[in-house]
């Protein structure tokens, strides 16, 4: 285009120049460029239609998926922009595929970055015409949705669920009767059984001796709080920590339910937001996914003076609480410590960092300059800090599980089982 513009532009100064009957034809240059940029335009003009959008209801967060895109009536040469909502994330531009007479697809992966229902609201198409004269960039609303929800791909394949069975009600199951506190069954008293277990009302009516056989307790309270201030918005491994710790408090209440407690939910960031007592089986699950699916990401600092009092004050009974937290440094961590120290003395906690990848990392790389020095050691510092809160904390009877965000869920579900093996709570 620019160059029959030029083309144009010199006739019509030749002509000019020329002097005589030339100058009265000036135009002519500018009239056929006038026409073969009409042609062009009435011979590509070919506006795509019929878009259909074939992609998953839901995805998980942090996990990959596949879009299709098919057209009808599509031009030669055809090119594609998305506006991707903030919850995906995906290529700038991808080009059609010809699959047929007049139709094409395009399929493009996206990655899911963000929970919440996010909506494609137009797809940016871009051609050439046949003369390379002109580019169409129309816009098409596409309208499509999707949903993108906390991951809980270990609880569909079953795994927890294996490994919970195995553990609770396998070889330690045996070890626990007769330990517990609840009444499991009557049976023949025999030489090497404990004189305290003897029932002695129910020996004098059969005029035999039999015993109390009991069990471990179950239905214990499980609460799992999850801080959503905004040092929970930091991304590591590429989601937001909040993200990571809602996979690893859906798998744990899966593990709880299966273990036959009672699983609740807390979260808080300046203030306390929400409360579900506890509650048995899927039923508290299902509810747990719907809530963690709605959790907003925000900007506010966390009130952990007030969250963890309004904490102990709504659970009465003696619980298993799970709080997901972060903090900076020790100072900022100090009031964290001191109410989690007055929550320790009535519940059983344990408390969930997650680590950083990229900080250890740069601990283990040489500097190369001054400012990787500086860095290396602020990182250091940063690292020795976390210690120092973790060993104070460990000193109140808290367990605490510090593991990477690809470790998190195992490690916390590996506690969970180890205090229920134990019989802590």
């Amino acid at each position: 285009m620019l160059t029959l513009g030029l083309t144009a532009l010199v006739l019509s100064v030749l002509a000019v120049g020329s002097g005589g009957a030339a100058r009265e034809l000036t135009w002519l240059p500018w009239f056929v460029l006038a026409l073969v940029v009409m042609a062009d335009y009435v011979l590509s003009l070919r506006r795509p239609r019929a878009i259909e959008i074939d992609a998953p209801a839901e995805i998980f967060v942090g996990e990959r998926a596949k879009v299709r895109f098919d057209l009808q009536r599509v031009p030669d040469d055809l090119r594609a922009k998305l506006d991707w909502p903030d919850g995906l994330s995906g290529p700038g531009e991808f080009a059609f595929v010809p699959l047929g007479e007049d139709t094409a697809a395009a399929v493009i992966e996206c990655r899911a970055v963000r929970r919440g229902v996010w909506q494609f609201e137009h797809l940016w198409l871009c051609w050439s015409s046949r003369l390379k004269l002109l580019e169409f960039v129309p816009r098409l609303k596409l309208g499509a949705e999707i949903r993108v929800v906390p991951n809980i791909r270990l609880v569909q394949s079953g795994q927890i669920t294996t490994t919970v069975m195995s553990t609770l009600y396998g070889v330690k199951e045996n070890r626990a009767i007769g330990e517990g506190s609840e009444f499991q069954q009557l049976r023949d008293f025999v030489p090497g059984m404990d004189i305290k277990t003897i029932d002695w009302k129910r020996s004098a009516r059969r005029r035999s001796l039999v015993a109390k056989e009991l069990r471990a307790e179950r239905n214990h309270h499980v609460i799992v709080a999850l801080d959503n201030g905004y040092l929970m918005r930091e991304e590591i491994g590429g989601l937001p920590k909040i993200d990571h710790a809602v996979t690893a408090a859906l798998a744990t209440a899966w593990a709880a339910s299966i273990g036959g407690d009672l699983v609740g939910h807390y979260s808080y960031d300046v203030r306390p937001r929400t409360f579900s007592a506890p509650a048995p089986g899927r039923t508290a699950f299902a509810r747990l996914r719907s809530w963690t699916a709605e959790l907003d990401y925000v900007s506010r600092e966390t009130n952990h003076t007030l969250a963890l009092t309004e904490l102990n004050a709504r659970t009465p009974k003696r619980s298993l609480i799970i709080i997901f937290t972060d903090f900076v440094d020790t100072t900022s961590a100090e009031l964290l410590v001191e109410n989690i120290g007055i929550l320790a003395k009535r519940h059983l906690l344990i408390f969930v960092a997650i680590r950083d990848p990229d900080l250890e990392k740069l601990v283990e790389t040489a500097p190369d300059d001054i400012d990787g020095a500086a860095a290396l050691v602020a990182a250091n510092q940063a690292i020795n800090e976390r210690r120092m809160v973790f060993e104070r904390l460990s000193r109140m009877g808290v367990t605490i599980v510090d593991a990477k965000p690809d470790a998190i869920t195992s490690r916390l579900i590996s506690a969970y089982l180890e205090i229920k093996a134990r019989e802590l709570i």
